[in-house]
């Protein structure tokens, strides 16, 4: 069955950055979209962006602001989100997933921004 693993989050300082890893397995992976969302306490999940595998065409929302990166490695199936210029806001749960409304996705990654 599908499974994607998120993991790389933690705690951080504003201003810093992090890498985000997303394992996929169980699926045709070579031929699949990749997505990134995430999940502040209280709020709806939010896209974020997205990968397409085969082509490696990313897609960003526009409120990223341009701070964060999304690529893949293809030999060992791991989706990859650098993020930038972390700010107290970006402090949610990170899901990937192969869908844009997170319905099929991992369990997460928390990322925790704060001084």
């Amino acid at each position: 069955q599908v499974q994607l693993v998120e993991s790389g989050g933690g705690l951080v300082q504003p201003g810093d950055s992090l890498r985000l890893s997303c394992a996929g397995s169980g699926f045709r992976f070579s031929r699949s979209i990749i997505h990134w969302l995430r999940q502040s306490p209280g709020k709806d999940i939010e896209w974020l962006a997205r990968i397409d595998i085969a082509t490696g065409g990313e897609m960003y929302s526009k409120w990223m602001e341009g701070r964060f990166t999304v690529s893949v490695a293809r030999d060992t199936n791991t989706v990859y989100l650098d993020m930038a210029r972390l700010k107290s806001d970006d402090t949610a749960t990170y899901y990937c997933a192969i869908d844009s409304t997170g319905a099929t996705r991992g369990r997460g990654t928390q990322v925790t921004v704060s001084s």
